[in-house]
């Protein structure tokens, strides 16, 4: 929304030096990761489609470091807003992530700021620094997770974001995206904003890949650029509220804030309708775009 402060700010931290290498790598070491009880023990979360969708697609050779392969080997999200039938049939037929009890809560890899750098070189410095920076993150993604093949990942331009085939048969859908994983560079005659695009959606794609997962993170991300492109939810369930192509964008304000601060919370919502940019929501529901998410949504 201030594309001057952004560079600016990016400028200064880049300039004060940002993390490089994994083995500076920002993670909380609990005594016991609580994840564990929601995924592991009570099976209550699964992995969500879209981010299997398109590592499917990709053959990403990190895909088994970071999730589990369903009852019949294969790797299968729940799509998001569906009813689930029974708990038992989602736990054997979506896929789990990977973690243990002594795994760390990630909070800041080198991979997340090798993107960002990427996407500051591709907003505002050299195309070809950020294709460097773009791949240099790939790769320090699957040194992290343990993975090999990142350098035929990175040249393979065949392969592109899968559909979404429901095991249970109900909620299929076709791809959202089509974007590649190698960098495209503009050549005489091509359309350079075009070009630019592409590869900002290269850098988020690549980057939510890599954060997973920081969920709260990637919905920022998701908002701010348009990218990842995610499947919508099958059934309108927001009363209308919700554009379900583009998602929620916001959470609304709790009943408390209603009970114990009303005249201060009008005076928010006012606020926030009047910093409302390329929206077709408004007032204290999911669907109004806060005041930092305005780019056009994406066609």
């Amino acid at each position: 929304v201030k594309s001057d402060v952004a560079r600016a700010k990016a400028a200064e931290a880049i300039a004060g030096g940002v993390i490089e290498a994994n083995a500076d790598n920002a993670a909380m070491h609990a005594a016991e990761n609580r994840t564990t009880l929601i995924y592991n023990d009570w099976g209550d979360h699964r992995v969500g489609a879209d981010i299997l969708c398109y590592m499917n697609g990709y053959k990403d050779p990190r895909m088994e470091k970071m999730f589990l392969a369903n009852d019949v080997g294969d790797y299968v999200g729940i799509r998001i807003g569906i009813d689930v039938a029974g708990k038992s049939t989602a736990m054997s037929k979506y896929s789990n992530m990977i973690v243990a009890s002594d795994t760390p809560y990630l909070w800041f890899n080198a991979a997340e700021a090798t993107f960002l750098h990427a996407e500051y070189e591709l907003r505002w410095g050299s195309a070809e620094t950020a294709k460097t920076l773009y791949e240099q993150a790939v790769r320090l993604s699957f040194e992290e997770r343990g993975a090999s093949g990142a350098d035929a990942y990175l040249v393979d331009a065949t392969k592109k974001p899968a559909p979404y085939t429901d095991p249970l048969g109900n909620y299929s859908a076709s791809a959202r995206s089509e974007i590649t994983v190698p960098w495209e560079t503009a050549t005489d005659g091509s359309d350079t904003e075009a070009v630019q695009e592409r590869n900002l959606e290269r850098i988020i794609v690549q980057k939510w890949i890599a954060i997973f997962p920081l969920g709260v993170e990637a919905w920022s991300e998701h908002r701010r650029t348009g990218y990842p492109k995610l499947l919508p939810v099958p059934t309108d369930k927001s009363g209308g509220s919700v554009n379900v192509e583009q998602g929620a964008r916001r959470l609304p304000y709790p009943v408390e804030e209603y009970q114990q601060n009303n005249a201060n919370l009008q005076a928010a919502i006012q606020t926030l309708g009047a910093e409302q940019q390329n929206g077709d929501r408004s007032g204290d529901v999911m669907g109004t775009r806060v005041w930092w998410d305005c780019k056009p949504y994406n066609k």
